[in-house]
């Protein structure tokens, strides 16, 4: 199929369902039904109303076939220069490869370019696929972005700083030194383990 069958269109609230579905991955807890969708609807309005955000809709031979989300920011908390933020990109697995996804890029470099923003960055997926088609596009990584449920890092993180203080050392160990009592420790255990 040729790359003309793809047509790009802005976000429609009827849309919600096969967003969901797409984005399904993203989603940190379960998409179960009406709820979800109606939760997922109620955000492509707020995207609708907003002038620094947009959802482009890829068609591909009249199918719904990926979408991206895109946003107005600041490149940084200490910078005022803006940034075109690409993040949820996304094909659906029956129109990879056929230039879906990067007719959603150029999307987000269209508006950057109405803009007058001299930057586009991308939030990837933790997939090697994916960061490889940005690296091919010519987005470099500058951060990783980790995420985790509040509870389990709670849960790794002491309530109560330790009220014992270390002296430090008034000069560093050598690295030599350091080297040999690391050593030592690891024969020390060997000879635990296995007493000959």
């Amino acid at each position: 199929m040729s790359r003309s069958a793809i047509a790009l269109r802005k976000v429609r609230v009827e849309d919600a369902a096969d967003l969901l579905a797409l984005w399904e991955e993203f989603s940190r807890r379960p998409a179960d039904g009406r709820d979800a969708v109606e939760e997922l609807a109620q955000s492509v309005r707020s995207v609708l109303a907003s002038e620094d955000a947009r959802i482009v809709v890829a068609e591909h031979s009249g199918a719904f076939a990926g979408a991206v989300h895109l946003s107005l920011q600041t490149m940084g908390p200490f910078s005022t220069e803006k940034a075109v933020q690409i993040s949820h990109l996304r094909v659906a697995p029956d129109h990879r490869r056929r230039g879906v996804g990067r007719a959603l890029v150029e999307a987000a470099v269209a508006w950057a370019e109405d803009l007058g923003v001299a930057h586009v960055g991308a939030v990837s997926v933790n997939s090697r696929a994916g960061n490889r088609f940005l690296a091919r596009l010519g987005l470099a990584p500058v951060a990783v972005m980790r995420v985790g449920p509040t509870a389990q890092i709670r849960a790794k993180i002491p309530v109560e700083l330790p009220t014992v203080v270390r002296p430090v050392a008034s000069r560093p160990m050598p690295p030599n030194r350091q080297l040999g009592q690391v050593l030592a420790a690891r024969r020390s255990a060997r000879r635990q383990q296995d007493p000959v």
